[in-house]
């Protein structure tokens, strides 16, 4: 393309055309390709000269003289090229001077006039391009505006379509909704209403529940007056050989019948008429007891005074000498105490001296530490504060995860009572903060043990033994601590002396429930599964503590409350009256856990007691135990066949082997 701007073509109107109107654009003809748009950029700017005009209007002029010329003449010659050496050389000139007199002179009016022409017919030329592209993009924009507008119309038809199916979908599922929220709705009122009767049916049974639950309740407490009408140790002034053991151990067998039916019907929920019939029974039953009783006792003393009539009117007719004749023979007495036929009900004398002396030792020692207790200084708070929880945070954190921290704990807590200072909550505590501290620490240590077997050795049996293990080292180092600890044992758990505490008249029976080791919290006495498994805890901790010594202390001593502390509990226990459901559940822990170490240490004469109990004991246990109270007695009597069939109590659960202190 930029050859043509400088190269002069054959055709004189085409060299015009090319070298008169070359535009700005010809000096970037060297690109390769043209756009439209930048063919019509070009055309709409300026026009101007090359430096060869003057060069290409010599050319024009001279040949529109040569046109003329033929046309005067009308005689068509052929064209004959004029020289233009010197017009060349003018022009030339002139485009390296300027615009000067010749090139004025050359151009001639017509020629202007045809240039202005020329001019004319671009410029059209260039606006109907123009035009042209214009209507081009023009339908181009419509071509494109119309293929969107089909579009966005397909899409608005699918739209519609779809919006159509899904309305209709929606229309079918809130029909269905419908349908179905009337089906629930009439579901609904059928079953509240059916609940509503419900619930009036079992308000109505629960008020005929909880009347014949206080039917029973005062039942009880009639029945338990009227046993203690029956002494076993009654003994009337004029009938010193009356025996009402028989009475005794009747009125004990329907006291816990009742004991039982009572607490089978709770367990139930509430008692039924069935129940309060039985338990009615019960009660007419004592009463006829009392009534024979009473009418025993009346028969014997008419018999007496008819007696002593008959002896008073001999006496008035024999003679003075043989009176004091009579008087002077020695009296037939008999050779020793009576024995009485069946078991005992009261503890033993010694049993229960021995019972009352640590009692009264706990109370002094209560008594000891009043001051550090009730004092209001928030200083003497603080200090107790952290003695309580020096004694009481080793006890709970006692596990079976290694021997080495059991020894740890047991050096805290014996450095603790021997008064030197340990670390607890981050500071130095010892007894010797307070006066009353050693005494205080005692107590609360003691407490603290008791309360692990009462609730964690009660829901995991196998933590008796290394709470045992703690506690029997520091009882044989402290002895203190083991009186203590007796004594808050026995408070909570009586059958753990063994004592089973006697009710009195005016005596509420919240309060004797809590003689017995219940729990009583806003007139509520706890139920029976809770209360035997707290008291089977409590009996697993002492029969471990008995047979287990601390193995770190000194081999040569003795336990300060070893096995011959159990035989002694084994006998008591079943020199007494066994109670429902308590005596089996208490016998089967104590044994399980003890069983082994008595056999080993007594051997023929255990496994003779052994036979004593199923043979003599359990038929007793058995006869006072109702049907909703087997599973204590049935776990009982498997225990015993085993043992008996294989010669052999086993090692229990949880106890600490050698390798265990090594861990």
């Amino acid at each position: 393309m930029l050859s043509h701007c400088y190269e002069a073509p054959a055709d004189p109107c085409r060299r015009s055309q090319l070298c008169l109107f070359t535009l700005p654009c010809c000096a970037s003809c060297s690109q390769q390709v043209f756009s439209p748009k930048d063919v019509l950029e070009g055309c709409m700017s300026p026009l101007m000269l090359s430096s060869y005009s003057g060069w290409v209007l010599d050319r024009m002029a001279g040949q529109s003289d040569q046109e003329m010329a033929p046309s005067r003449t009308s005689t068509p010659n052929k064209y004959t090229p004029r020289t233009n050496q010197l017009p060349l050389k003018k022009v030339v000139s002139a485009s390296h001077q300027g615009s000067s007199p010749l090139s004025s002179t050359v151009l001639s009016e017509t020629k202007v006039e045809w240039l202005r022409q020329r001019q004319e017919q671009q410029e059209q030329m260039v606006r109907a391009v123009y035009d042209l592209a214009s209507e081009q993009l023009k339908r181009f924009d419509e071509l494109k505006e119309l293929k969107r507008h089909q579009e966005f119309q397909d899409l608005q038809e699918v739209m519609e379509k779809s919006l159509k199916e899904t309305q209709g979908q929606q229309e079918k599922l809130k029909e269905e909704h419908r349908h179905r929220a009337k089906v629930l709705n009439l579901k609904l009122r059928e079953a509240q209403q059916q609940r509503q009767r419900q619930e009036e049916l079992e308000r109505l049974r629960k008020e005929e529940g909880q009347e014949r639950l206080r039917r029973l309740y005062s039942i009880q407490e009639e029945v338990l007056q009227l046993n203690q009408q029956i002494d076993p140790n009654y003994r009337h002034k004029d009938l010193p050989k009356i025996d009402l053991s028989a009475y005794s151990s009747r009125g004990n067998q329907i006291c816990g019948l009742v004991s039982g039916l009572i607490r089978t019907a709770s367990e139930r929920g509430f008692p039924t008429q069935v129940d309060v019939a039985n338990i009615e029974r019960a009660l007419q039953e004592m009463r006829g007891l009392i009534s024979s009783m009473q009418q025993e006792i009346a028969a014997a003393v008419e018999e007496k005074k008819r007696r002593d009539e008959e002896s008073r009117k001999q006496q008035e007719l024999q003679k003075k000498s043989q009176m004091k004749a009579q008087n002077g023979a020695p009296a037939q007495l008999p050779g020793g105490k009576q024995t009485k036929e069946g078991h005992q009900v009261k503890t033993d004398k010694s049993i229960m001296r021995w019972y009352q002396e640590l009692q009264d030792a706990a109370n002094r020692c209560a008594a000891s530490f009043s001051a550090i207790s009730n004092c209001k200084d928030s200083e003497v708070k603080k200090t107790k504060m952290d003695l309580q929880k020096a004694a009481t945070i080793p006890v709970s954190q006692i596990s079976s995860i290694a021997g080495s921290q059991l020894r740890e704990i047991f050096d805290r807590i014996n450095n603790l009572l021997s008064g030197k200072s340990v670390r607890s909550g981050g500071q130095n505590v010892s007894v010797t903060q307070h006066p009353q501290g050693l005494d205080f620490v005692y107590y609360k240590l003691a407490e603290k043990f008791v309360s692990q077997g009462e609730e964690e050795v009660a829901s995991h049996r196998e933590a008796a033994f290394p709470i045992a293990a703690v506690a029997s080292g520091i009882w044989e180092i402290h002895p203190q601590f083991g009186d203590l600890f007796l004594a808050h044992l026995h408070k909570k758990c009586p059958y753990s002396v063994p004592f089973y505490p006697a009710f009195k008249e005016g005596t509420s029976m919240e309060e004797y429930k809590r003689m017995l080791g219940y729990q009583v919290k806003d007139s509520k006495i706890e139920e029976q599964d809770h209360f035997l498994k707290r008291m089977s805890g409590m009996i697993r901790l002492y029969a471990a503590i008995i047979q287990f010594r601390w193995p770190y202390g000194n081999r040569q001593g003795t336990h300060p409350h070893g096995l011959s502390y159990g035989w002694r509990w084994l006998a008591h226990m079943l020199n007494m009256e066994p109670l429902a459901d308590v005596t089996a559940t208490l016998l089967f822990d104590f044994l399980e856990v003890c069983g082994n170490a008595l056999m080993k240490q007594y051997q023929v004469q255990f496994w003779k007691m052994i036979l004593l109990i199923r043979e003599d004991y359990f038929p007793r246990i058995e006869a006072i135990t109702s049907s909703g109270q087997m599973g204590s007695l049935i776990r009982f009597k498997q225990f015993l066949e085993e043992c008996l069939q294989k010669k052999e109590i086993p090692l229990p659960k949880g106890f600490l082997q050698s390798s265990f202190w090594r861990s």
